[in-house]
């Protein structure tokens, strides 16, 4: 490729917008045609210079930060912080955030219904006549079970003597409709 080609990659050189449209370079006369090129060459020494001045501003830029101390992750926290900032103080996210806290208000509102709704129910359990009996059943069993411990030592000589006191206890009436 020679100079000619690369000079027509370059984005300044690729012709845009009215410029397509240009009259060709045979309509124009040999005295505009200089007059173009010298300002061209005038234009594309104006950007070399704003690029070399655009370098050496970066550069300064960046030994100012260095010396403050600024990095590139502290700067990156605070664009996240200042875009979260900008973010919650929309009205879009504020909406949306009274609308999941008017929700959590009322699913925690359930939730405590719910809690009291269960802790009735497991005090009507506890004071129903099936859980009373049940009830005293095993602390009759627990006290044969304690007696029978006393007089003897042995585990074995327990478990029967309690397995004997709740197969001989006869069921009443109220015991088989409670079952």
């Amino acid at each position: 490729m020679d100079s000619g080609d690369q000079d027509l990659l370059k984005p300044e050189s690729i012709p845009e917008g009215e410029d397509v449209a240009a009259p060709e370079l045979e309509t124009l006369s040999e005295e505009e045609q200089e007059k173009l090129k010298k300002e061209l060459e005038k234009v594309e020494e104006e950007i070399q210079t704003l690029s070399q001045v655009l370098a050496a501003k970066e550069k300064h830029q960046a030994d100012i930060k260095r010396k403050l101390g600024v990095t590139a992750l502290s700067e990156l926290k605070q664009n996240i912080s200042k875009g979260l900032h900008d973010v919650a103080s929309t009205t879009v996210y504020k909406r949306t955030s009274e609308t999941l806290s008017h929700a959590g208000q009322k699913a925690s509102a359930a939730f405590s219904s719910v809690g009291s709704v269960i802790t009735k129910k497991l005090e009507d359990v506890k004071n129903s006549p099936t859980y009373k009996s049940f009830e005293e059943r095993v602390e009759n069993l627990k006290s044969k079970v304690g007696a029978n411990r006393q007089s003897t030592g042995d585990f074995e000589e327990v478990l029967n003597s309690a397995a004997n006191a709740s197969a001989t206890e006869p069921l009443t009436e109220k015991d088989l409709e409670t079952q």
